[in-house]
């Protein structure tokens, strides 16, 4: 129907239909699988773009999670927490961090005593090993064998030892067929080569840990420099870009990057306190440097924990061999006074 005064189009309001709005995803925003795409290009980009400049810093779209690592993730504290930190002043979000990263390390003793047992157990040379002593008195073995015959598996020490705290799951240790086949895989026939097993994996296990926290120091320190740099680096190249320039062009530069020139010498001055002794900055070599330090130190922190794991075993065996001798000798002292007891009794009759 047409209006005649205006000439538009008139709605009979009796017969508009009520129109319902619904909401149409337009654009792929909310898509889960393009996010985790989006952050894989981004991640690949910032890669690129620090290896073009030599700086030794990867970056990681996928969480621990994704990438099958069992492990929590840190929290980040911060530039002003970090400084903290590193001045030995200790933070709440310090403390957490150090918190989970124990929590991590208790982690991977535990699947490291999980692999050996398991390794132990379908050794197919084990039960050779086995027969083998069975017609050769130990008496290890004996003890142990006891102590099976009256418990069913071995006691813990009421106070954990040195090693044995360091274990999170220690039921393993309790079973009395892990312990025949720690002592005989490592061929231990008396409670003399036990001690001198115990003395030389003491030492040893003394030599990594000084080994181990050396390299993780080392390890850390270049990481930090790979990350100062990273923040430095471009900073830095807008420093060059501004001195390279004069006149009035220099003028719009420094206009258009003020806050970026602002931070560089703090940044600089930072930069500096990490090198020691007129070190150059040398991202490339860094990087390899971390790589290789990296490889070193969890091929240590490995054999670290299976040198505190055969610890563990040994702690707990000798535990039990003087507590068996105590209840022995308590059992026998109970024995004489019953007997001492029955005799008065006889003599009196």
């Amino acid at each position: 129907m047409i209006d005649k005064k205006t000439g538009q189009q008139k709605v009979d309001k009796r017969n508009r239909k009520q129109w319902k709005c619904h909401t149409v995803e337009s654009t792929d925003w909310n898509s889960k699988e393009n996010a985790k795409m989006w952050r894989k290009d981004l991640a690949d980009t910032i890669n690129a773009t620090n290896e073009q400049l030599g700086i030794a810093v990867h970056w990681e779209h996928r969480s621990f999670k994704e990438q099958g690592i069992d492990r929590e993730p840190t929290i980040h504290i911060g530039a002003v927490v970090n400084a903290l930190e590193r001045k030995g002043i200790q933070t709440e979000r310090g403390n957490i961090n150090r918190e989970i990263i124990r929590s991590n390390l208790l982690l991977e003793q535990a699947k490291e005593m999980f692999m050996l047992a398991k390794q132990e157990l379908h050794s197919a040379q084990y039960e050779k090993i086995k027969n083998t002593a069975v017609n050769v008195k130990n008496e290890v073995m004996e003890m142990i064998a006891k102590v099976r015959e009256r418990k069913g598996r071995l006691d813990l020490p009421i106070v954990s030892g040195k090693h044995l705290r360091k274990i999170s799951d220690r039921t393993a240790l309790q079973s009395a067929d892990n312990a025949e086949k720690f002592i005989t895989t490592r061929k231990i026939d008396s409670f003399e080569s036990l001690a001198k097993f115990t003395a030389d994996k003491e030492q040893r296990y003394q030599e990594l840990e000084t080994v181990h926290l050396s390299k993780g120091q080392k390890l850390n320190r270049l990481k930090e420099l790979s990350k100062m740099y990273a923040l430095y680096a471009p900073i830095q190249a807008t420093y060059k870009e501004s001195k390279s320039l004069k006149g009035l062009a220099k003028m719009r530069y420094d206009k258009e990057h003020k806050d970026s020139l602002s931070k560089y010498p703090e940044l600089k001055e930072r930069m500096q306190s990490l090198l020691q002794n007129g070190e150059k900055i040398t991202p490339k070599q860094w990087k390899a440097e971390i790589q290789s330090l990296q490889s070193e130190y969890d091929s240590i922190g490995k054999e670290q924990t299976k040198t505190a794991t055969e610890l563990a075993y040994a702690e707990v065996i000798s535990y039990n061999k003087k507590n068996l001798d105590r209840e022995l000798q308590n059992e026998s002292r109970q024995h004489n006074r019953q007997q001492n007891k029955t005799k008065r009794r006889e003599e009196e009759i």
